[in-house]
């Protein structure tokens, strides 16, 4: 029987795998692996489900990229803190959260906003944490 944290460390692998799977290698064949069937979707703008991803991937610009950050993973929840490039106009610092069930990424939610350079925050940090993948 595997312990909480071989769990955890399996759900974080898991997610990162799906995440750099689809976002910056671009293979649609993730969503089958590592995808449940009835995925749940809990951005807005997106459908449930993985053919609404699929779909998405083919409308992605060419110089769309994806960095993932700071990952933090509990049980069957895995939190990312990335950045995209070529999802708008400016670049999106986002914190995507996905649940893990029967070994398949389960569930996603998300909350995105437009990244501030580090020069022109008021703090001067930057909003994305050194990737820790």
């Amino acid at each position: 029987m595997a312990t909480t944290i071989d769990a955890t460390d399996t759900n974080r692998a898991l997610v990162l795998a799906g995440i750099k799977g689809v976002f910056i290698d671009r293979d649609a064949t993730v969503l089958d692996r590592l995808f449940s069937d009835d995925y749940q979707q809990h951005n807005p703008q997106i459908p449930n489900g993985t053919a609404a991803i699929k779909a998405l991937l083919g409308s992605l610009p060419a110089g769309f990229k994806y960095e993932p950050g700071l990952v933090v993973a509990d049980g069957d929840y895995v939190t990312i803190h990335g950045r995209y490039l070529g999802w708008g106009p400016k670049p999106m610092v986002a914190v995507d959260i996905f649940r893990v069930a029967n070994g398949k990424i389960a569930e996603h939610w998300d909350v995105m906003q437009e990244e501030v350079p580090a020069a022109d925050s008021a703090n001067g940090n930057s909003m994305l944490t050194t990737p820790q993948t």
